[in-house]
């Protein structure tokens, strides 16, 4: 009988040479098992893609974001739109009947424009359209009267800098991209600042312009004087670059009321679906709830909020029941450098490790491509097989590196993160600006949007296995 055990004992081992046991006493899945595992989740898929894209939730984010853009408006930090967007959001949440619906406290900060004008004097009158960025001091109450030098870049600005002196500098630099021409807002002010300007005024980080300004957040630096500042459009700040060539004077009047309040209260909210098996551990869908105060916010980021929100509708509205805890968060403070989101990573951290995925939509909601992700080879390559469930409305694509200013916490101590990649060659015309209305959205592409990041979603929490980091 020994001798019958022994032989099959050497039988068996080869099948798991090299493999160690896990605590429960099972062996490590191969991404051969994974692949299958995957591929059995391909009618729940078609089921959530019929039911977003054909079915009876088929523009019911669209139709939600719509209601919430037209009722409350635009949502700035502090403001009591903000407040209202985020009762209103509580409620719905709880009229949807998902779970552990809740609120938990932040500070944000508290800017507030106030009126605010631009008029070019001299060589003609001409009334400048302008945005405060925020954060930017406000000018003395009877404004300021300067004349104008206009620059492309930093590196002009720090050559004539003895010419910079008591004028207002203008930033005429070409729209590169996003992440490469942002820094004339953000740091514009400091830079005109060192060199003795008393105001700055900044093209619009915009890719396209029908002389609409386009706001943002801007940081001043400590021992560096403050200085007004503002945006302007693209045709306002390319016209007196062209006077500025031929020699001619330009001279502008500059006021503005912004003024900083001390931190106001706020909330991240959020919503669950709690989970069957592994309810300690955590796949978390996001968008953030605040915006610029301009526009409806309903491009940056209320699509991005509202297919997070359908994520957990379609999948409560399907009656399935995910093996991890999906949370939706809706983020507050998030265009002042996601300050609820660093909040609510310092109140979790502790429990980071329960943290599958963080996932995050927040670059518009257009026709979808696929997923942004940040985590480890092998995360990626499940990822990417997840993405072939996806086939039936053709995104299936996996890019390098998940952007999202809220899970960045996140994503920097290791927990894999996703972000929407979607058409973005139209995203930088409305964004930040008051064309961010409910016209920028398109119920068609919304639909998908919610598609991709439901079986996402729902497959990361479902599966048997965390993400391996």
């Amino acid at each position: 009988m020994k001798c019958v055990f022994l032989i099959f004992f050497m039988n068996f081992l080869p099948l798991y040479a090299g493999k160690s046991l896990r605590r429960d006493g099972s062996y490590p899945k191969t991404f051969e098992d994974i692949k299958n595992e995957i591929a059995g989740y391909t009618d729940i898929a078609k089921a959530i893609i019929d039911l977003a894209v054909h079915g009876k939730a088929q523009n019911r984010s669209y139709e939600r974001l719509a209601v919430f853009a037209d009722t409350i408006g635009p949502r700035l930090s502090g403001m009591k739109n903000l407040d209202a967007a985020i009762k209103y959001m509580f409620s719905a949440l709880r009229e949807d009947r998902l779970e552990n619906v809740h609120l938990e406290p932040v500070k944000v900060p508290h800017w507030e424009r106030g009126e605010e004008f631009a008029m070019m004097l001299e060589p003609r009158n001409h009334s400048i359209a302008i945005l405060g960025l925020g954060s930017s001091v406000g000018t003395p109450p009877e404004g300021i009267t300067a004349e104008v030098i206009v620059v492309a870049s930093f590196d002009e600005l720090h050559k004539r800098a003895q010419e910079a002196k008591g004028k207002i500098v203008v930033y005429n630099e070409p729209f590169i991209s996003y992440g490469e021409t942002v820094r004339y807002r953000s740091q514009g002010a400091v830079e005109a600042a060192k060199v003795g300007a008393v105001a700055s005024l900044i093209r619009s980080i915009a890719s396209f312009s029908i002389h609409s300004p386009h706001t943002g957040w801007q940081n001043y630096q400590p021992g560096v004087p403050q200085i007004p500042t503002a945006c302007i459009s693209v045709e306002d700040a390319e016209m007196m670059s062209r006077m500025s060539l031929r020699g001619i004077k330009i001279i502008v009047h500059l006021k503005m009321g912004a003024k900083t309040y001390p931190d106001a209260p706020s909330f991240n909210t959020v919503a669950e679906i709690v989970g069957s098996k592994y309810p300690e551990q955590i796949v978390l869908v996001s968008g953030h709830l605040d915006s610029w105060d301009v526009g409806q916010g309903a491009m940056d980021d209320g699509g991005g909020a509202f297919i997070s929100w359908e994520a957990l509708s379609l999948i409560k509205d399907l009656g399935l029941h995910p093996k991890r805890t999906l949370r939706l968060v809706l983020w507050t403070g998030e265009e002042q450098g996601g300050i609820g989101a660093e909040q609510y990573y310092q109140l979790h951290k502790e429990n980071i490790s329960n943290f599958d995925i963080v996932m995050e939509s927040d670059e518009g909601t257009f026709q979808p491509s696929g997923l942004g992700f940040t985590g480890s080879a092998k995360a990626r390559e499940i990822v990417k097989e997840i993405m072939t469930l996806l086939q039936p409305i053709n995104v299936t694509d996996v890019f390098d590196n998940a952007d999202g200013t809220d899970i960045d916490y996140w994503m920097r101590d290791g927990v894999p993160g996703a972000s929407l990649r979607d058409d973005l060659s139209k995203y930088f015309w409305f964004h930040h600006s008051q064309g961010d209305t409910m016209t920028v959205q398109d119920p068609n592409q919304m639909n998908l949007c919610a598609a991709v990041w439901t079986v996402v979603s729902y497959v990361i929490a479902d599966m048997e296995e965390m993400l391996p980091r």
